[in-house]
């Protein structure tokens, strides 16, 4: 053991000192490492915090972009230009969902990317909206003119319906009639007689009645005479006229010069050995028309 007598005051004082040193040494050491233990903990809790927060600020923009998808699939429109922009927007969205953003950076990036999609979706919105709002005033429009052309054809139909029954009372007003209409049957001194033997001929005289709204002009008179039996008395039987789109027989005709004015006039049927004892009809016919008719009589010699 060294003797402590022999030594020096600054050798004793230096043996003093190092366990002091030593201690103060550890101490710092201990206040550093509790110091890093606090700072790391601190750093791990704010790590941890941070990583929370990206993660709901992920899932927060996710759930965004997701709705953003589902708000372009209910925009659906019928220009087929503006369908084509909205389709490439939602595909931007589903793959922009794709990217896993794990820094502050890419999630501001995100973000970012996020707020323009917003801005041009809200740009398609009002375009939607705008040619919504149009298509509603030309649907619109549409009824309105609809019903516009169903009041003209219905207007139409109409006029047409007067004109029709318009052109059918001029047609049946522009018919010439015949009036006072005599059948007389004559024997060969042009006397009249019923006796059926002394018949020489039949005379039907009548008055083509005067008609302004008639065409003037040459017009032929057809007669018909009808026996008792129904059988039409005729000279030939070529003797056929149009009536009604019918060939109908006829027992004589006459041309007569029309003018619109009333005119009296004749037609002779000769004795063709066809007639018989009873009651006859006489029909006369002009363009289409029965104008007029009579009656008379054969009797017994």
């Amino acid at each position: 053991m060294t003797d402590l007598k022999n030594n020096t005051p600054v050798e004793v004082t230096k043996k003093k000192n190092a366990p002091i040193a030593m201690i103060a040494t550890s101490i710092i050491l201990a206040a550093a490492l509790i110091f890093i233990v606090v700072m790391y903990f601190d750093q791990k809790s704010k790590m941890v915090e941070m990583e929370a927060i990206l993660t709901h600020e992920k899932d927060s923009l996710a759930n965004e972009l997701r709705m953003m998808v589902h708000a372009y699939d209910t925009m659906k429109v019928d220009n087929d230009s503006l369908q084509a922009n909205l389709d490439k927007e939602k595909n931007r969205i589903v793959q922009l969902l794709s990217i896993n953003a794990s820094n502050v950076q890419l999630i501001k990036k995100y973000r970012s990317e996020i707020n323009t999609m917003r801005d041009i979706m809200k740009s398609y919105i009002v375009q939607i909206d705008s040619l919504n709002t149009r298509n509603k005033e030309l649907v619109a429009e549409n009824i309105n003119i609809r019903q516009q052309i169903t009041e003209v054809e219905s207007t139409n139909v109409e006029l047409s319906r007067v004109k029709e029954e318009l052109g059918a009372k001029v047609e049946i007003a522009s018919v010439i009639q015949a009036k006072d209409i005599v059948a007389a049957s004559l024997n060969k001194k042009r006397k009249e007689t019923k006796r059926i033997n002394l018949l020489d001929k039949l005379r039907i005289c009548f008055t083509l009645r005067e008609n302004p709204l008639a065409t003037a002009g040459e017009k032929e008179v057809f007669m018909r005479v009808i026996r008792p039996d129904s059988l039409v008395i005729t000279s030939s039987p070529d003797n056929l006229f149009d009536y009604k789109e019918n060939k109908v027989i006829y027992s004589a005709s006459r041309l007569v010069d029309y003018m619109n004015q009333d005119i009296e006039m004749c037609i002779f049927l000769d004795n063709t050995g066809d007639f018989i004892i009873g009651n006859y009809s006489v029909e006369l016919y002009l363009e289409n028309n029965i104008i007029g008719r009579t009656t008379f009589m054969l009797a017994k010699r």
